[in-house]
């Protein structure tokens, strides 16, 4: 027999007493078990539903409304059963307690403090407590972590060579344009590695390290050509060498040479000067450098005075050739493509080979041919080895440059002309020289002995005492 039809059992017993008693014939249940059955039919659930709702035991529920306090835990636990109980049902708690003391012979109006029971099938979830114990495990744990990490990684890195890898160029294998003369060399590795570059025809290898991230760069030179370069890596740490080097090629194509384009402004081909200074000018293409030579063809049909007075005989009308030694002048070529190279030469008859050089080695020459036939007095003074003082008469009068007097500094040059005679008083003879209608002289005297030199032509310099 099932609690329910025990419970329902009673109650019919009860309602037949009920029945045979005289009175009102709808009175109201007056016992708080039956009370309590009533309210749940009214509501009506079964005991099971309302142990699903009020989470208290059915055979608890069922000794409630039999009456049977017995089978229940303890009168704390009744109590709070009762008024879970009093509240599912819709009836008033503290009314339902205090019938149940009466009932019980507890007495009438003691109040007791009611006390709640939890309910029992449902345990309350414990929260997360943190604490200090919590935290300092937490922190071992992950330092325990990074330390077996560390070791792993150790461990591997021993095991295992480094590699090393490159970036730029992106191919082990290119070419790049003919006029690049150095490339960067870029890539990757582990942090701290030792990169070694080897050259080809260099003795020793180009050595960077890695950076922090690993990446590494190194600056090469390229010739035209096949460039070829070794690369590899070195762990410091264990000593260990990559198992494979990269080899790299990188080719500078050779680029088509030509030969410079030159002409010749100045001089025309058999012109006549008057003094030594020829100008030689023109335009050169794809050239760097031209160069000027000068070689003696014959003398010009005059006397020249030699550096100790005696005067050298023309060669006009012999046709030996002059034992002069040749004239050589190099001047780079302007981003322009002109050139301008100042010559001086003494008198006499001279072939100028001009001759127009690029940066690979290719020339092209023109020659021209001049003759030199001075007339009057050309000097030209040069200060060399220290300050001087000069003071200068050209056909007998002041020299308006220098006037009354003047210092000219170390490296100094300053050229006069005159149709008779120029004379030059100088402070230190020293360090004067003197180039005579294009033949050098070189200094006449001692340094820091003042000296006064006339050179009028034919005749040899001489020394006066003109102030």
């Amino acid at each position: 027999m099932t609690t329910r039809d025990e419970a329902r059992r009673r109650t019919e017993r009860r309602q037949a007493a009920s029945d045979a008693t005289p009175g009102p014939a709808s009175a109201s249940p007056t016992l708080l078990p039956e009370r309590l059955l009533a309210a749940r039919e009214r509501k009506g659930v079964d005991l099971y539903r309302a142990e699903r709702d009020t989470k208290i035991r059915a055979r608890y529920l069922a000794a409630l409304e039999r009456g049977d306090y017995r089978e229940l835990p303890g009168a704390v636990y009744t109590k709070g059963f009762l008024r879970n109980y009093a509240l599912y049902l819709g009836l008033d708690p503290d009314e339902i307690l205090l019938q149940w003391r009466q009932e019980r012979g507890d007495g009438a109006g003691l109040s007791e403090p009611t006390i709640v029971v939890p309910r029992p099938l449902s345990a309350p979830r414990q929260g997360f407590t943190f604490s200090v114990g919590t935290f300092v495990a937490a922190i071992l744990t992950v330092l325990i972590v990074l330390f077996v990490g560390y070791l792993a990684i150790q461990f591997l890195r021993f095991q295992k060579p480094p590699e090393v890898a490159l970036t730029d160029p992106a191919t082990l294998v290119s070419t790049v344009a003919d006029t690049a003369t150095s490339y960067t060399l870029q890539g990757t590795s582990l942090p701290g590695v030792l990169v070694s570059i080897e050259i080809a025809g260099r003795s020793q290898p180009l050595r960077v390290t890695a950076g922090p991230t690993g990446v590494w760069s190194a600056d090469v030179e390229l010739r035209r050509g096949r460039n070829q370069f070794s690369i590899s890596a070195t762990d410091p740490t264990t000593g260990r060498n990559s198992d494979k080097a990269l080899e790299v090629f990188i080719t500078v194509p050779f680029s088509e040479v030509l030969a410079p384009a030159l002409t010749v402004d100045q001089p025309v081909d058999g012109a006549t000067f008057e003094n030594g200074g020829i100008p030689v000018q023109g335009t050169a293409t794809n050239a760097k450098t031209v160069t000027v030579s000068a070689t003696a063809a014959g003398t010009a049909p005059s006397a020249r005075p030699s550096p100790s007075g005696t005067p050298r005989p023309s060669a006009a009308g012999s046709g030996a050739p002059s034992a002069t030694p040749p004239v050589v002048q190099t001047v780079d070529v302007a981003a322009d493509g002109t050139f301008s190279v100042p010559f001086e030469l003494t008198g006499g008859n001279w072939v100028l080979t001009i001759t127009a050089a690029s940066a690979e080695g290719k020339t092209t020459s023109l020659t021209r041919s001049v003759v030199v036939r001075y007339q009057g007095v050309n000097l030209g003074v040069t200060v060399r080895g220290g300050p001087a003082w000069m003071k200068v008469w050209v056909d007998g009068q002041l020299d308006p440059r220098v006037g009354a007097g003047r210092v000219f500094q170390d490296g100094r040059t300053i050229t006069f002309s005159g149709s008779q005679s120029i004379e030059v008083f100088t402070g230190s003879a020293g360090v004067t020289y003197f180039t005579l209608n294009g033949t050098s002289l070189g200094a006449l005297g001692a340094p820091g002995a003042p000296e006064t030199w006339l050179f009028a032509p034919p005749a040899p310099p001489s020394q006066t005492n003109h102030r």
